[in-house]
Formats: C-alpha cells, sequence, structure tokens
C-alpha cells in the first residue's frame, strides 16, 4: 500500500502480519459461491487467501495471487480501493464500489468488478471483499428481466428501455441466446442489429440487412400481397410516438419471397429523453395458426355432425309418422289381445323378436309398440326397409361410409346401426335381403361391432333388434334363399300379426280410428258418420292389403263423401277378387309393398295370381315406357301409377323388369 496508509490504522488494530494466523481455513466453504471472494490484508498489501471463483476471474490461481501485491491486481481504481478499505477499517458495516482489475490474460484490458467490502469481526485488519464481474452480472440480470417481460409481469416503462438499450449495446449472448427473432431500428427505420433467431426466421444473414430500412425488406406486403405504406406500420409508430406497439396477426416476408405469419412487438429506444428507434421482437406463429386452422376446421365439422344428425332427427321422425299415425294398438279380437299380452311379455328383455305376417297387418306398429314399452323408450327407433335398399348401397345404409369411400361420398354419413346405438332397429322386409349380405348383418348381431366402408376403426355398438317379414323365412331356409342361423339369431321370441280377415270385430274400431283421421286431414264440413251397414260392408270384404288397406278405403269414401254419407266401392263377398286388382284403366290397387295378395293354394287362385301378375308386369311397363324409364320423382312411373316410389321399385325388382330397357 502507499506510504502513510499505515498512518489509518486504528489503535486497537495488530500488527502486520498478525492476520495471517488468524485467516479462518473457513475460506474454503466459499468455493462454491458463483463470486470472487478475497481476504485482503491493507496494511501489509498483499492477498491473505482467495477462493476459486475469485482465481478463475482473475486469470490466475490462489498461490500467484497471494504472491502479488493487492494494488497491482486494482491500479488504475486504486483510490477507490483505498477509500474502500479505509471504511471498512473505520467501522464495521458493508461498502459497495465498482472496480477496473488488471489480469494477466487480458493485459491492459480491464476487468470491470463490483465490488462489496466488509471487515472482519474477530480480526478488525483484515477485509472481506467480494468480486462480482459486472458485464456477467449485468447479462444475468438483463436476462431475467427479458424472460419477466415475456411471461407478461409488470414491467416499468423506464425498465423496458433500459433493457433494450442494454441489448441494443452489445449484450450479443443474450441476443443470441433466446428464441424470439429481435432486430433494432433507428429513427430512419435502418436496421442496426438481428440476432441468429431473426436470422433464421428471415433468411437474411444480419451483414446483409443492417443499415438497409426494415420494413422494405421484411414488412413491405399485407399478407394478401397489398401493398403495406410505411407510415401505415405500427413498428414506426412506436419510434415517433414512444408507444409500445403489440401487433397479433400480421406477417413477415423471407428472403426467399415467401411470407410467416408473426405477432410482435415495437418497444422505443430514448436516450437522454429523445426518442432514437426501436427494437423489435417476434414470433413466428405458422405453428399456432396451423392448430387455429386445424380447430376451426373440427369446429366446423362438428357443426356439420350436428347438422346433419338434426336433418337425420327430423327423418327419423317423419319416417316414425310416415304409414303409421296411430300409437297404440287398436281393436278388441282375442288375436289383437295376445299380440298385446306378447308386448308386454317381450318389451322389458333385451331379446330379438321376429314379427311375421301379411304385409299391411300393423307389423311395425307392433315393433314400435314394443320398444316404446321397453327400457330403450328414450333412444331412438330406427326403421330400415331392406326391401329398397340396393345390394350395393347395403353395407353404407346399414354401417355407414366416411368420406371419399367410394364415389359420391362427399361426406361421412352414419349407418342405420349406428344412428340406433342404444336404442332398436326395426328390419322391415327382412326376408328380401339378398343371400350375400345376410352373412354381414349376422356378424353385425353376433358381435354388436362393424366398421365404416372406407375405415378401418372398429365401432361398438348396442342395438336390440326386431324383424319383420311377409315371408314364409322357413320355406325360405329349404330353398336356399335365407340363412338358418340368421333366422335361429332373428327369431328368439316370434310374433305373429294375423291378417285382418281372421279379425273382423276388429274392423269396427280401425274404421272409426280412421275416420277421425280422415275427416281432419280433409276438413269436410259435414262430418260422416259410420253405419251399420257400412260395417256390414267392411267386414264382408276379404281386405287382402288388412290394415293399410282398409285405411285407404276409408280416406278415399271421406274424399267422394256426400252430404255425411259414406259409400264403399267394396266387393261384399269375402272371396278374393281379381277385380280388386285389375282395373279397367290399368292401374294397380293398394296392394302391398310388393307382396302377392293371396295366397290360398287353390288352383283358381293360382291361375287368378298369373293373371294379376302379367296384367301388373304389363301397366308398369307401359308406366315405364311413358315416363322414358324414370321410376321416381315428377312424371315417373311411380306418379302415373299413383304408387310409392319404394313400392314400384320393390315390383320392378320381383317381377324382374329392367328400366333402363325402356328408357328409349
Amino acid at each position: 500500500m502507499p506510504p502513510g496508509h499505515m498512518d489509518h490504522r486504528p489503535s486497537h488494530a495488530a500488527a502486520p502480519g498478525e492476520g495471517a494466523s488468524l485467516v479462518p481455513d473457513a475460506l474454503s466453504l466459499f468455493d462454491q459461491a458463483e463470486f470472487g471472494i478475497l481476504l485482503i490484508d491493507p496494511f501489509a498489501n498483499r492477498t491473505v487467501a482467495a477462493n476459486s471463483h475469485a482465481a478463475r476471474l482473475l486469470d490466475s490461481d490462489a498461490a500467484s495471487l497471494k504472491a502479488r501485491p493487492t494494488s497491482d491486481l486494482f491500479r488504475s481504481a486504486l483510490p477507490k480501493l483505498l477509500t474502500l478499505t479505509a471504511a471498512c477499517l473505520d467501522g464495521p458495516g458493508s461498502w459497495q464500489e465498482e472496480l477496473d482489475v488488471a489480469t494477466p490474460m487480458r493485459g491492459s484490458v480491464q476487468l470491470e468488478c463490483h465490488a462489496s467490502a466488509a471487515s472482519m469481526p474477530d480480526n478488525p485488519n483484515l477485509v472481506l471483499l467480494a468480486l462480482f464481474d459486472t458485464r456477467r452480472l449485468r447479462r444475468r440480470q438483463a436476462k431475467a428481466q427479458l424472460a419477466a417481460l415475456y411471461r407478461g409481469e409488470p414491467f416499468s416503462m423506464q425498465q423496458t428501455e433500459q433493457l433494450f438499450r442494454d441489448l441494443e449495446h452489445g449484450n450479443r449472448l443474450i441476443l443470441d441466446a433466446v428464441g424470439e427473432g429481435i432486430y433494432g431500428v433507428n429513427r430512419l427505420g435502418e436496421t442496426t442489429f438481428l440476432n441468429p433467431a431473426a436470422e433464421r426466421m428471415l433468411g437474411w444473414k444480419a451483414h446483409e440487412i443492417v443499415g438497409k430500412v426494415a420494413h422494405e425488406v421484411m414488412h413491405h406486403s399485407h399478407e394478401c400481397g397489398d401493398v403495406y405504406p410505411i407510415h401505415e406500420c405500427p413498428i414506426y409508430a412506436a419510434f415517433k410516438d414512444g408507444e409500445v406497439q403489440e401487433v397479433r396477426d400480421e406477417v413477415f416476408w423471407r428472403k426467399d419471397g415467401r411470407s410467416f405469419p408473426v405477432e410482435y412487438t415495437s418497444t422505443p429506444i430514448r436516450d437522454d429523453g429523445k426518442l432514437v428507434g426501436a427494437v423489435v421482437v417476434f414470433r413466428d406463429i405458422s405453428k399456432r395458426r396451423e392448430q387455429d386452422n386445424a380447430l376451426r376446421t373440427a369446429l366446423a365439422e362438428v357443426e356439420q355432425l350436428r347438422a346433419r344428425l338434426e336433418r337425420e332427427n327430423a327423418y327419423l321422425l317423419d319416417e316414425l309418422e310416415e304409414r303409421h299415425n296411430h300409437h297404440e294398438i287398436v281393436g278388441s279380437s282375442e288375436a289383437t289381445a295376445y299380440i298385446a299380452q306378447q308386448i308386454d311379455l317381450v318389451a322389458p328383455t333385451e331379446a330379438m323378436v321376429l314379427i311375421t305376417g301379411e304385409s299391411g297387418t300393423g307389423k311395425e306398429l307392433i315393433a314400435r309398440a314394443i320398444h316404446n314399452a321397453s327400457p330403450r323408450r328414450d333412444r331412438p327407433l330406427i326403421r330400415v326397409n331392406c326391401a329398397a335398399i340396393p345390394a350395393e348401397l347395403f353395407e353404407s345404409e346399414f354401417f355407414g361410409h366416411v368420406k371419399g369411400a367410394f364415389t359420391g361420398a362427399v361426406s361421412t354419413r352414419a349407418g342405420r346401426f349406428e344412428l340406433a346405438d342404444g336404442g332398436t332397429l326395426f328390419l322391415d322386409e327382412v326376408g328380401e335381403l339378398p343371400l350375400e349380405q345376410q352373412g354381414k348383418l349376422l356378424r353385425v348381431l353376433q358381435e354388436q361391432q362393424f366398421e365404416r366402408v372406407g375405415d378401418n376403426k372398429t365401432m361398438h355398438v348396442d342395438v336390440r333388434v326386431i324383424a319383420a317379414t311377409n315371408r314364409e323365412l322357413r320355406t325360405a331356409i329349404l330353398e336356399k334363399r335365407f340363412r338358418a342361423d340368421l333366422y335361429f339369431r332373428l327369431a328368439v321370441f316370434p310374433i305373429h300379426s294375423a291378417p285382418l280377415r281372421d279379425r273382423p270385430e276388429d274392423i269396427p274400431p280401425l274404421a272409426s280410428l280412421f275416420l277421425d283421421r280422415a275427416v281432419s286431414r280433409v276438413n269436410r264440413s259435414a262430418t260422416p258418420c259410420l253405419s251399420v251397414a257400412n260395417i256390414q260392408t267392411l267386414q264382408s270384404y276379404h281386405w287382402p292389403g288388412n290394415i293399410r288397406e282398409l285405411e285407404n278405403v276409408i280416406e278415399r269414401a271421406v274424399i267422394v263423401s256426400r252430404d255425411g254419407r259414406l259409400k264403399f266401392d267394396l266387393p261384399t263377398s269375402r272371396a278374393p277378387l281379381a277385380a280388386s286388382h285389375n282395373r279397367a284403366d290399368g292401374r294397380i290397387n293398394n296392394a302391398p309393398d310388393g307382396e302377392e295378395t293371396d295366397a290360398r293354394p287353390t288352383a283358381k287362385a293360382i291361375t287368378r295370381r298369373a293373371d294379376i301378375q302379367r296384367m301388373e308386369r304389363d301397366a308398369i311397363t307401359e308406366a315405364l315406357r311413358r315416363s322414358g324409364g324414370k321410376v321416381s320423382g315428377k312424371g315417373g312411373a311411380a306418379e302415373l301409377l299413383e304408387m310409392r316410389p319404394t313400392t314400384l321399385y320393390a315390383r320392378i325388382k320381383r317381377l324382374d323388369i329392367n328400366p333402363r330397357a325402356l328408357k328409349n
């Protein structure tokens, strides 16, 4: 130390050199500290001890530090060191100062240190000096502030300005480490620096863009390609009005001419209160935008599915109301009472039911009654007319398909099994299923799982199946037209629906019900009523179309009624009459969907059946010729014959008629 410093020794101070014996070996405990620690004797001008971090900080080792005078380490900062040590020796406490330290490796370059000094309580001749690398301390502080800024923590404008001023003035380690792109611009809009992350995202190297107007290089156009005027750019607004600008949805342009979506913050920089430029921190949000687009697409698909389900629900409601408007079984016959008893027995179970009987006897009504009395009543009853499904569309109709599975599959569609999940599936006319499709149906009935057409994902469902047919399936099994294993799977609980001719006592209540509904539909001012003669007429008829034909006859009678009197154009004989099928105008009457109207095994009946089929074929063929081969729609054969398109399709198939051959 300089001469005269000894004059400042306090009266209680030990002689020079005495402090060395009092240095505790406990100084080695500070070896793990991230700052340098020196124990110096200011009177002897020497370093008594040093931790390992101090040795690294001063590019030396502990032995060399002890050999060098302390004043050699702090040449340019010696006055500050004298002031600092004198303050410690004059009284207890700690003091701080900025010191420059000379190190062997740096030569003339000084290491800036923040020094914190304190006197030793047990030996007032010694001073404990803690050294912090000022640049490293600032970098760590700036990193912490930058991280806090990214996290959105409260940050004063003064702190923000200081942070970015430090970045601009040379904290390259921070610029190199962060993942966000950072570049600076001066008041002229010229780029002043560019960090590596910005280089990677923009494709420009720093030396290629520094000095150029940043807006003209990377921000010149909107995403659509329209010119982006520089005076509208928020980045330049930041160092004109001094406000931080945050933008969430713009694009920057790469060197290769491609754009990418960004969000950025433009923060003004002040120097002595003057706005001198701005620092821009930006992020590439391409992945976030892709995720947002995927989410919007998914939401749109959900909305489409919701709309589709609403349409399908409306369709199902229409299906339920289309052909059977009554919601309870009407009749007083023993056959009707027996059916009601069977429904009560099987409805609470999960057993499959096979309903047999002629067409028009109310098989669907029985199926609905079973469903409504079952635990599945709150789930849908889905009806499938097996006779109306083309073989090539069987899997799509039953199991659904995914978008693009085949030509015309423009969207994903749920099949009937999927719609009926948790509810009941009613397979009407199950005997009409092609043999090759029966095995696929059997697999689903057994395993309750399937795959949509075009999809390899297996779907599991919980469906109760009720089937109906007007065919004799046992005969079809013998003729190899129906699988025996499918029959026994379906016929767990068979119910037979008796034809209307075998229960004439049900005709009066049914006729009364249909009359009330027909009157409400046609809005007659004079309400007709059923007379005893009307009932006798109805009971004397054979009813080949059963309940469905009765409903149609009642409605037709209401339409043509005069003065409240009903007249039924029916034969009085109970024998099957060909005239009811062979009208003078060549049109087919209300026979059931694709079914023979009489099955009595007499020679005369068989002859009549052949005649009926021949005339039916001739009528359908002539209608197809007139419609140019068109079956359904306006001007189609179904309209000319006054038949339902599904009924006509079934009869065309049964009679082996080719509409295409009649197109011209």
